[in-house]
């Protein structure tokens, strides 16, 4: 079975992950450093540094999310959204302390920075925390002194969940970025799927209509074989079988879902010919008209090979004089033209229209150009002043475009 039509799980690839996560903090970055130099909190330096280092902290922490959160790519919507929300809080608190820990060592520096310039003045306790003091007007203590009071502290662990809320947001964010790569992952693995399921039909459909060819070609010349052995024809008899192998080495060679260049075609409907010349020495005349730049350009396999059988079964058969058949090329406004006439009986023919059994005629030739070229192919079939003849117009393809 075809690789493509196997069920597997949508994956979001790592480095399209890989992207999201690092532009994330990048815009954080860049964002938090614009906001630094707004408010002028100094140190720009030793703070873009770390900054730097807790964004790079973040993206490996984010890349560890990932893994988590890829275990549940196959689950239903809620279960991912479930894993989405839980996740999220621990990694909140990890991003937080690792944020805390890449700016600790400035903290205090930065607040008695941003405190000088309110006038007040910003100490660390024995427990750690950071202390704001502020003095106050009219207020002295018992050696006349003027005194401050605290208004404001900043513990650690206050300092580690403010900042653990707006990375849990963050958090969020990206998986919500993350499912909705996913979903746009699966789409395009259905719409993959449902490619390949089309070429496949269409393959199998190729492939059914070219295989009728074959036993209806079978069937002609075996039916040419008796009649040269029945007359006691048997040199004639030998060389058609010599031929015949020839022609079925080279038919049954080809992928019957494959195009082939039109060099081939008509080398392998003259062998057919030749076959028949030898049933019909005195009434079978072959031509062939295969431009240079033509030559290369790719048709179906046994694509004229219904035609032929027409102009032999309907044209050479029944006559009693000499039949030319003529196989032609050309290009016109950049379509190949393939045309197959002869110089037989010019009246409207049976073949002209599918029949039972073994008469497939012109209705596998449509068929097979419907299936391969859908409406950018045609065929047209009717007697002319001179004869019969039958018109493919199709796809200019293959090496003839460059010649073209």
């Amino acid at each position: 079975m075809d690789e493509d039509l196997q069920p597997h799980p949508a994956r979001v690839p790592f480095r399209t992950v890989l992207a999201s996560i690092v532009g994330l903090w990048l815009c954080y970055f860049l964002l938090v450093t614009l906001r630094s130099e707004l408010l002028d909190l100094g140190f720009e330096q030793e703070m873009l540094w770390r900054r730097a280092l807790a964004s790079l902290a973040g993206v490996v922490i984010m890349i560890g999310l990932w893994l988590v959160l890829r275990l549940f790519d196959a689950r239903p919507l809620w279960a991912k959204i479930a894993a989405a929300l839980l996740l999220s809080l621990p990694v909140a608190l990890m991003l937080a302390e690792a944020n805390q820990m890449a700016f600790k060592p400035i903290e205090e520096r930065v607040y008695k920075r941003m405190g000088a310039q309110e006038g007040l003045v910003v100490r660390r306790d024995a427990s750690g925390d950071l202390l704001v003091d502020a003095t106050l007007p009219g207020m002295s203590d018992d050696k006349g002194q003027p005194r401050s009071v605290t208004v404001d502290r900043y513990s650690a662990w206050e300092s580690i969940v403010e900042i653990a809320f707006g990375r849990y947001f963050m958090s969020l964010a990206w998986c919500a970025l993350y499912l909705a790569l996913l979903i746009g992952e699966k789409a395009r693995a259905a719409e993959r799927r449902e490619g390949a399921f089309r070429r496949a039909a269409k393959a199998a459909e190729l492939r059914s209509l070219r295989y009728q060819v074959n036993p209806h070609f079978l069937f002609n010349t075996f039916n040419s074989l008796s009649a040269l052995v029945l007359t006691g024809k048997t040199a004639a008899a030998e060389r058609m079988i010599q031929t015949m192998s020839t022609f079925y080495r080279r038919s049954l060679a080809d992928d019957p879902t494959s195009d082939v260049p039109l060099r081939e075609e008509f080398a392998l409907q003259k062998l057919y010919l030749d076959i028949e010349t030898v049933r019909f020495p005195d009434r079978l005349k072959a031509e062939y008209d295969l431009p240079d730049m033509l030559a290369g350009a790719l048709v179906p396999g046994m694509i004229l090979q219904p035609l032929v059988e027409n102009s032999v079964k309907h044209a050479v058969a029944p006559a009693s004089r000499k039949v030319t058949i003529t196989l032609s090329a050309r290009e016109e406004f950049g379509r190949l033209v393939v045309t197959v006439s002869d110089d037989g009986a010019g009246a409207v023919r049976e073949s002209a229209r599918p029949r039972d059994g073994f008469g497939i005629g012109l209705g596998n030739v449509h068929d097979r150009l419907a299936a391969r070229f859908g409406d950018e192919a045609s065929i047209v079939s009717g007697p002319t002043a001179g004869g019969y003849s039958t018109q493919i117009r199709l796809p200019l393809l293959g090496e003839a475009r460059h010649a073209a």
